[in-house]
């Protein structure tokens, strides 16, 4: 080959490294974009050829990218999605349950209040009874608002699960139609970097709604599947992700004509980290404040059920509890009048045996789910210090997962990022490559035609 075609080589190599330095730099800020560089080979003289070669030549443009750093940037994301996604359900419960205006405890000791203010005074007085029914409406109140808040997380959870699994359908499509494209563009000789950077930030996305396994394929497709092993993307195949029911939800994988139901709280990710909030703080609280709601109330009312009102009369039930109710937990009887408090043991107006033993119920014992046995007075606080501790622990590992995470990024962000300083130097040495070589064919040039001259 000529000197002039073989600077010609250098030339053209030199544009393409360039492209390569420019698109770098041009996608400096763009999230996910992965680096690239000319990978430059020289081209050898031919077959008894006593010539130095014939040039050189680009074999391929090479992603900068470690397989264990992209694979370590999903796992913690994962791990961080299943801790934030329900760090802010704690802490509005911690907020509500530990406000002294609107707490258990405080209106459970109000009534108790009222309930001895009455023994220690006038066991007859129409005020301090009225007080009485007055603290119960109010104590029931409470247990309804705490309800309220479960009802609502729980409406907020079930709707949050849904769209994650919308938003992960979506992500899976996208996947497998990726993996195709990547194929045919490797199978066509095509750069197909940019698409790479597309799927793996939708494996990216994925994988913070619940925790992946991904393994890489020959044809430069990754095959994504649950860490429980269930199939999601299998080549340019894709599942589907489906949940039904309402207040009890069921979550199922559809693959290829087959469907597998699965635990959500095995799941991983934010898809994950909600369900298992659900099953192990949300439904365990929501059921301890209905068991102290019913119990008390049972308790409550049994005790007055066993006095007598100032007329000699068998005493009525305070409260109707109703635990299937997503907005009256705990009522006052409709009704119920301040005659009707039976306060006396004997049926004498001034007793006040059973009005002690009523006042006593604020020292017996409940027993409480996640939480066991436990007095009456002390129960909701068990329950605040049970969700302060679960809520700090979390915080505790969603820092630790953050730190990971950012970690993780700058790992990634070290082989695969844009480093501008470096591209500014591959800038110079490639302009520098192409100037000397266009100086090599102009020489060639120059000698050709002193040649010509020579011949003429």
């Amino acid at each position: 080959m000529s000197i002039l075609n073989t600077a010609l080589t250098g030339a053209l190599a030199s544009q393409v490294a360039l492209s390569a330095s420019s698109q770098n730099i041009a996608n400096l800020q763009t999230k996910g974009y992965t680096r690239q560089s000319a990978v430059l080979t020289a081209v050898a003289p031919a077959a008894g050829s006593a010539g130095a070669g014939n040039g050189v030549r680009v074999s391929s443009l090479m992603r900068f990218s470690d397989d264990y750093k992209t694979q370590q940037l999903w796992r913690t994301g994962s791990d961080l999605g299943a801790r934030a996604q329900t760090q802010p359900y704690m802490t509005q419960l911690e907020q509500v349950m530990g406000d002294d205006n609107a707490s258990l405890s405080s209106g459970i000791d109000k009534f108790f209040a009222a309930v001895n203010a009455v023994a220690g005074v006038d066991p007859t007085s129409t005020p301090l009874r009225q007080q009485v029914v007055t603290a119960a409406n109010l104590m029931a109140q409470r247990f309804n608002s705490m309800s309220n808040v479960f009802n609502s997380q729980l409406t907020s959870v079930r709707q949050q699960r849904s769209a994650l699994v919308d938003q992960a359908n979506a992500s899976i499509t996208a996947i497998a139609s990726l993996n195709n494209q990547i194929a045919n563009a490797n199978a066509a000789g095509n750069n197909a970097s940019g698409l790479v950077d597309q799927r793996d930030q939708a494996i990216d996305s994925l994988s913070s709604q619940m925790a992946l396994e991904v393994t890489n394929q020959a044809d430069g497709s990754r095959n994504v599947s649950l860490k429980s092993g269930q199939s999601l993307v299998l080549g340019g195949v894709a599942g589907t992700l489906s949940v039904s029911g309402g207040i009890d939800q069921k979550f199922n994988l559809n693959f290829a004509g087959t469907s597998f139901a699965l635990d959500p709280t095995k799941a991983g990710g934010q898809l994950g980290g909600l369900s298992s909030y659900l099953q192990g703080t949300l439904l365990p609280l929501k059921q301890g404040v209905t068991d102290m709601a019913q119990q008390l109330a049972d308790k409550i009312n049994t005790q007055l059920a066993a006095g007598k009102t100032m007329d000699n009369q068998p005493g009525k039930a305070l409260f109707v509890v109703n635990p299937g109710s997503t907005s009256n937990l705990l009522q006052v009887a409709d009704g119920f009048q301040t005659a009707d408090l039976a306060f006396s043991a004997d049926g004498t107006p001034g007793d006040t045996g059973n009005l002690q033993k009523l006042a006593d119920i604020r020292n017996q014992t409940l027993n409480i789910t996640g939480i066991g046995a436990v007095l009456a007075g002390d129960a909701d606080t068990q329950l605040v210090g049970k969700l302060a501790v679960d809520s700090q622990q979390n915080k505790a590992a969603m820092n630790t997962a953050q730190s990971m995470r950012n970690q993780a990024e700058n790992d990634w962000q070290s082989t695969s990022g844009v480093n501008q300083d470096e591209e500014a130097v591959n800038l110079v040495e490639y302009q520098n490559m192409y100037q000397a070589n266009m100086k090599v064919m102009s020489v060639a040039n120059a000698l050709f035609d002193a040649t010509l001259q020579m011949m003429g």
